[in-house]
């Protein structure tokens, strides 16, 4: 099982160095930050985007993955950020994992002063998105007119450091989805379901146990071996971390593992919700 870990883009650099750095000193596999505008519970209080954010990271840190989790069509041309994950990845030397969603509904979405797309549009800007994010990223010049986006005579040198391009990590709950992350995925996200409550770990390892099986079926439509798509799930949303003691993390992490999850993404400790968690208990349980 890799760990990961979210940190919220809400405080100033010189505050939020240190979170970055001790993630990297306690061994996580990777270490992530949102792609939003903000979120609604902090549209009045700091929050940073997050390829600034993820640059300063790859300076201050050595050996951690970093990624978004996740961009998404909401505001983003996949042309635009090919290049600046392309940048990014050479900043950090080749660490980093593109996280993509279909974004979040409401205010996210409307936020540039668009209309919030139907379920049918955002499901299809979704996977031209990805598909034209892949190409970006795969090769060096680029012509596209889909539906949605285009681009003509794009150029992406000098690509990718990580070949054939940098990983994607897609994140999916439903049947198209699956599909989509099947064909281009080298991780697939799910955070469980947009239910209330957090699920304990026997509810979310039974819920993301029906989920694996859809997303390994939709592998074997595509004739992919389902072994070779990663399963990360990020907790703490809609499914307890466990992070209350060491014995509910292990008892929590040996549920996931059952069931075939790969990887595992908990948030960086907050005095307050949301995820709410006991700073040192936390170094306790990844210094173990």
């Amino acid at each position: 099982m890799r760990f990961g870990v979210a940190i919220l883009p809400e405080a100033p650099w010189k505050e939020s160095v240190s979170r970055w750095r001790r993630a990297d000193e306690l061994g996580f596999a990777h270490a992530w930050t949102y792609d939003h505008l903000t979120w609604r519970m902090f549209r009045d209080q700091t929050w940073f985007t997050s390829i600034p954010t993820l640059t300063a990271a790859a300076l201050a840190t050595e050996r951690i993955s970093i990624g978004t989790l996740v961009a998404s069509p909401n505001f983003r041309h996949p042309l635009l950020l090919s290049k600046d994950l392309i940048a990014l990845d050479d900043i950090s030397r080749g660490r980093v994992i593109a996280g993509i969603g279909a974004g979040g509904r409401g205010w996210d979405a409307t936020m540039l002063g668009q209309e919030e797309w139907s379920a049918k549009e955002r499901s299809e800007r979704f996977t031209e998105f990805v598909e034209l994010t892949d190409l970006l990223l795969r090769e060096p010049v680029v012509n596209w007119r889909g539906k949605f986006y285009a681009v003509n005579e794009a150029r992406t040198y000098p690509g990718c450091v990580q070949k054939p391009r940098l990983p994607l990590a897609i994140a999916a709950g439903a049947p198209r989805g699956f599909e989509l992350a099947a064909r281009f995925a080298d991780l697939w996200v799910t955070i469980g379901d947009y239910g209330e409550g957090l699920l304990s770990g026997r509810q979310g390892a039974k819920l993301v146990g029906d989920q694996t099986r859809q997303i390994e079926e939709a592998c074997q439509k595509q004739g992919r071996d389902p072994k070779s798509l990663r399963r990360l799930v990020l907790s703490g949303i809609r499914l307890d971390s466990g992070l209350s003691s060491l014995e509910s993390f292990r008892d929590t992490i040996g549920r996931y593992e059952e069931i075939g999850v790969t990887d595992f993404v908990v948030h960086w400790p907050r005095p307050t919700e949301p995820f709410k968690t006991n700073l040192e208990l936390f170094e306790r349980i990844f210094s173990a």
